[in-house]
């Protein structure tokens, strides 16, 4: 039998809670109020690691199939949009015209100290980086056995010795390197370790793991090749490199998991940890992990709060646009649904404290909320809905308001019909119930 004082002090705590969380939340974005009912719904768990976000769209990203290759100038937006959000990497690419003219386009705009070209183990590629005037580089390099199918003729030995020439050219000529390690989810490990140390003798700053095909795991305990986080683990103890990246693809959906478990791997163990990721996680096949989700992952779970939100989902729309990529409408944090509502039980939430079904303010990303009103929304839906159109509270005794929820279902439930109403037809019925629109 339950009995009543076993929940006497979970009954304290839930009129605390329900008290905060009324008393913080509001309809109208308030900033101050949010962070303090942050602090509540979501106790940060603090980092020991810098990170670094190393955006790649204008590299990964515009290697997926099928997208529109943008003018220099809409390349150039994207960097400055990049910029304005506070990513501290901008990965590039050199091999074409257009690459070469967006770059120039950043650099006069003053991003030059942030980009990074990309490039492979050859000297050629190199000179174009310098060209270019950039004072980073990313040099790409299997690591697995497996693409070393590539190269039938050569050794081993002769592989790792041309990366090493690579570097130390690059380091040579005054760049800061990084190393990617591609396919390095799927490396023997005693030659990926030696590879490693190679390239750190020869001066590369970084190296970058590789998830290649997505095939990396994120439990703490998984072994190698696959483990993420025992790799971060065992680069630290067995090689000299000083500092790592990630890269993951989401061949199996994982990316942004198997990123934020490499965060949190090497947090305590490197000063700077670098997290290669692409707005929206366009990228080859199934794409990347996405930057705006890493970034709000690392703002909700670890109060990181050095980048500026408000400008996602503006940044999403001018690439979608740019590459002619479809934007998923419930894509997280920047989709059109993402804040929209129907169900009559989510619109009763969202009415009570938005905090109920809301991670967070749609005004933090650059979104706004949307109130759709379908065969699914009841009463709490249209008054939210009449309230933003006539900025001004509705009393639920209204007869106004009576007689606009049996327009509103009576046209809902038409036979024929299979559509939410549209803005218009809204504003058409409220201003037949007598509201002034």
């Amino acid at each position: 039998m339950i009995s009543e004082k076993d929940f006497v002090k979970n009954e304290e705590e839930r009129k605390r809670a329900v008290e905060t969380l009324l008393r913080l939340s509001k309809q109208k974005h308030d900033q101050d109020a949010w962070r303090r009912l942050k602090e509540m719904l979501y106790p940060s768990r603090k980092l020991d690691v810098d990170v670094t976000i190393d955006d790649t769209t204008l590299r990964e990203g515009l290697q997926m199939a099928g997208l529109t290759t943008p003018a220099p100038e809409d390349l150039a937006e994207i960097g400055r949009l990049l910029y304005e959000i506070g990513v501290e990497r901008i990965e590039v690419m050199t091999y074409t015209s257009t690459d070469r003219d967006a770059i120039r386009i950043m650099m006069d705009n003053g991003l030059g100290g942030i980009l990074a070209g990309w490039s492979r183990a050859d000297k050629h590629d190199i000179d174009e980086i310098l060209k270019l005037d950039l004072s980073q580089i990313g040099i790409s390099h299997p690591v697995s056995y497996y693409h070393f199918a590539k190269w039938p003729g050569e050794s081993v030995h002769s592989l790792v010795q041309r990366v090493v020439e690579a570097v130390e050219y690059a380091v040579d000529h005054g760049l800061k390197v990084f190393v990617h390690g591609e396919d390095s989810t799927r490396a023997d490990w005693d030659f990926e370790k030696k590879f490693v140390n190679a390239v750190a003798e020869a001066g590369a700053e970084v190296y970058r793991i590789c998830d290649t095909v997505g095939v990396g795991c994120s439990l703490p305990d998984h072994p190698l090749p696959n483990g993420i986080p025992e790799k971060i683990r065992r680069l630290k103890k067995e090689t000299g490199v000083k500092s790592l990246e990630i890269h993951a693809h989401d061949d199996l959906g994982n990316a942004v998991e198997n990123t934020m478990a490499a965060i949190r791997a090497a947090s305590g163990l490197y000063e700077k940890f670098y997290v290669s990721t692409t707005f929206l996680g366009i990228g080859e096949r199934s794409g990347n992990a996405e930057t705006e989700k890493i970034i709000l992952n690392l703002y909700i779970h670890h109060g990181l709060e050095k980048w500026n939100l408000s400008l996602l989902r503006e940044t999403a729309n001018f690439i979608a646009t740019a590459l002619n990529y479809h934007l998923p409408t419930n894509k997280a944090i920047v989709g059109d649904s993402a804040f929209a509502h129907e169900s009559g039980i989510h619109l009763q939430g969202i009415r009570i404290a938005p905090a109920i079904y809301e991670v967070f303010p749609p005004e933090l990303v650059g979104q706004t909320r949307k109130i759709i009103i379908g065969r699914r929304t009841g009463k709490h839906g249209i008054v939210l809905k009449l309230r933003e159109l006539i900025n001004q509270d509705v009393d639920e005794e209204d007869p106004r308001l009576k007689k606009l929820v049996e327009l509103v279902r009576s046209s809902l439930l038409q036979v024929d019909r299979k559509y939410y109403l549209t803005e218009e037809e809204f504003r058409k019925l409220a201003g037949e119930a007598g509201f002034r629109i």
